[in-house]
């Protein structure tokens, strides 16, 4: 019961989205929109981050919305054996390619079982998104989904 709850709670308060939309100004540097990133000196080892942008005109989108991209998440996610007192401290970035498919996914995280099951949790998500746009042309959009705990007394 604790783990559901506390998956519940991780669901709720989770996916606080670090883009924003912006409206119909030109390209910016890919480059400079991603190194704001707080984990971007890791990540950039990780990830193919060439032409990929954090902020478009429309962004992905997931068939059925956010709320189904969500709901599919956390089915596939794998329940963590959590120890008395561990806060859940991961950050989940991916990108979704100009193709709709998404591809490059990596987690950040202290805990390394809690990075690889975030990680999975979008790698068994096999559904084609609508890609995000510039401009009316499809771009590559690097998605960054912090998930952390709160302590619940």
């Amino acid at each position: 019961m604790k783990k559901a709850i506390f998956l519940m709670g991780l669901f709720f308060n989770s996916f606080v989205f670090a883009q924003e939309a912006v409206t119909k100004s030109p390209v910016q540097s890919p480059i400079s929109d991603v190194s704001a990133l707080p984990d971007y000196n890791i990540i950039k080892t990780k990830l193919d981050l060439k032409q990929v942008v954090t902020k478009a005109d429309s962004l992905p989108e997931f068939p059925g919305g956010m709320n189904a991209f969500k709901r599919k998440y956390f089915e596939n996610i794998e329940t963590l054996d959590l120890k008395h007192n561990e806060k859940v401290d991961t950050r989940l970035y991916f990108i979704v390619e100009k193709t709709g498919y998404v591809r490059n996914v990596t987690a950040v995280a202290k805990n390394k079982k809690h990075a690889e099951a975030a990680e999975q949790g979008v790698r068994k998500i096999f559904a084609r998104w609508k890609p995000a746009k510039i401009n009316g042309k499809p771009v590559r959009y690097l998605f960054y989904f912090p998930l952390t705990s709160k302590k619940y007394n």
